[in-house]
């Protein structure tokens, strides 16, 4: 289908736009704030919120805890995206995701503040934060009568996949998840280039909403430290996908990166692990950052929900 129609009626904000100008500019500013406002304001579900910090191997891992009401019946790691520099707890795609699936998977979901590639630093850093989280999860949050899960979005759902694939192949490093939830997944460099009709869609979008290939490389660079010779459990993508538990892959239809998560479930599929993806019609990437007004945003947040049910 065409992008979503509320959200093309505002790609006209964004014209000429750009995250530097934004940033130095009030009315560029008001322009983006007010392209990522939403149909309906959200509001919380009955879920309780606390911060915790968990050991980890290069200090405290911030994590934020979201306890349904009622019975927990299953429990999730989540990590939020923002192309590995970028992003925090606080962000739609952390908190409401977190909150949300909370309540409507009857899940303890702890959300991780894993150290971002800034002022030097490079993976492995941000997965050992998540490992570190993952082992305090499974550890010393009582027992959970379901499945637990592991999973995020984007740069995220990377940082997931590295950590399931190290939980697979480290002896001693903690149980593995018995399901892995995975949003637009950034997984793959080189990514694979879009369809010509995607592409062709595409063509006409604010640059301020796409991937450029320098963007990606920079990116990659950024948070490994090379272009070359990349490891794969940074890039998981590469990695041996065998053994891996049942996969849900989330996509955004209009999406530079949304190849990365195609060629990620081909190549589950023919690893012999259980996956099903959810095409987000009409959506960006990142559209988790939106609220559940818009029903797509709605549909992947319950996607997500029946993949970490079983």
């Amino acid at each position: 289908m065409p992008l979503d129609p509320y959200l093309a009626d505002k790609t006209r904000l964004l014209e000429g736009l750009t995250w530097e100008k934004a940033q130095a500019d009030a009315e560029a500013m008001g322009r983006f704030l007010e392209f990522h406002r939403d149909p309906g304001q959200w509001t919380a579900p009955d879920v309780s919120v606390a911060d915790h910090a968990v050991p980890g191997p290069h200090g405290e891992v911030p994590v934020r805890v979201y306890t349904p009401r009622g019975e927990i019946r299953r429990a999730l790691l989540w990590l939020h995206g923002g192309g590995f520099a970028g992003g925090d707890m606080d962000m739609p795609e952390a908190h409401l995701v977190s909150a949300e699936l909370s309540a409507r998977a009857d899940a303890l979901v702890v959300s991780v503040g894993y150290r971002l590639a800034v002022n030097g630093t490079r993976y492995p850093v941000p997965v050992d934060d998540v490992h570190a989280a993952w082992k305090w999860l499974t550890a010393s949050c009582g027992p959970v009568s379901g499945p637990v899960g592991l999973g995020g979005a984007s740069a995220g759902a990377a940082l997931a996949l590295s950590t399931a694939v190290r939980l697979r192949d480290e002896e001693g490093s903690g149980p593995s998840p018995d399901a892995l939830l995975l949003a637009y997944p950034f997984v793959h460099f080189p990514t694979p280039a879009l369809d010509d009709e995607t592409a062709a869609e595409m063509r006409d979008l604010p640059p301020l909403l796409r991937f450029s290939t320098a963007s990606i490389e920079h990116m990659v660079r950024n948070y490994v430290g090379r272009l070359s010779d990349l490891p794969s459990a940074a890039m998981p993508g590469a990695a041996r996908l065998e053994g891996l538990p049942p996969t849900a892959v989330v996509l955004s239809e209009y999406d530079d990166l949304r190849p990365s998560g195609d060629l990620l479930a081909l190549q589950l599929e023919e690893s012999g692990v259980p996956v099903r993806t959810c095409l987000a019609a009409g959506m960006l990437h990142g559209h988790l950052n939106r609220t559940p007004a818009l029903k797509e945003v709605d549909r992947s947040l319950d996607f997500l929900v029946e993949a970490l049910s079983g």
